[in-house]
């Protein structure tokens, strides 16, 4: 099970965390269901990781069964080829207040998105997260807000949703 709660990052505070430590990522959300296909590139190295993700989907905001998969090059390239959606992102990562936060900076048709977000071990611990400072609105139960949708927004509509925040 993933259990994770989602926030809007409001302001750039974020930016003054310590260390700089980023995942360059693209996901393919693949056409043929709910799979989504990941290429993530670490910033202190350049480790590459590539894998498969199925988000089965779930009536609890933030809590939902979820399976992945490690692939080699020759799988991913395969993979790569299917008919799907691209979404480009940074996750920078904070763990000064004691829990981890992945920041995405979203680029393309969504730059000037940043959300952050946190996984827990049990859905105690889900509800027990405290957002940091930068974190503004919680958009968990928002589906607009979802990778699989927001590889399909366009940039009209991602500035009329913000908008209405």
């Amino acid at each position: 099970m993933e259990r994770e709660r989602r926030f809007l990052v409001r302001d750039e505070r974020w930016r003054e965390l310590e260390p700089p430590y980023s995942s360059a990522i693209v996901d393919l959300y693949l056409e043929c269901g709910r799979l989504r296909l990941r290429h993530m590139v670490e910033s202190d190295g350049g480790r590459v990781t590539k894998k498969l993700t199925k988000k089965y989907g779930s009536h609890a905001p933030g809590i939902e069964p979820i399976v992945t998969t490690w692939l080699s090059d020759e799988e991913y390239g395969t993979l790569a080829a299917l008919p799907g959606r691209r979404l480009a992102k940074t996750r920078h990562y904070d763990d000064t207040s004691g829990r981890i936060f992945g920041i995405d900076v979203f680029a393309g048709e969504l730059e000037g998105l940043v959300l952050c977000e946190s996984e827990a071990d049990n859905e105690e611990e889900l509800r027990a997260i405290v957002p940091p400072d930068y974190a503004g609105a919680e958009v968990t139960a928002d589906p607009f807000f979802a990778g699989g949708n927001l590889c399909r927004v366009r940039r009209d509509e991602l500035l009329a949703k913000l908008g209405r925040r």
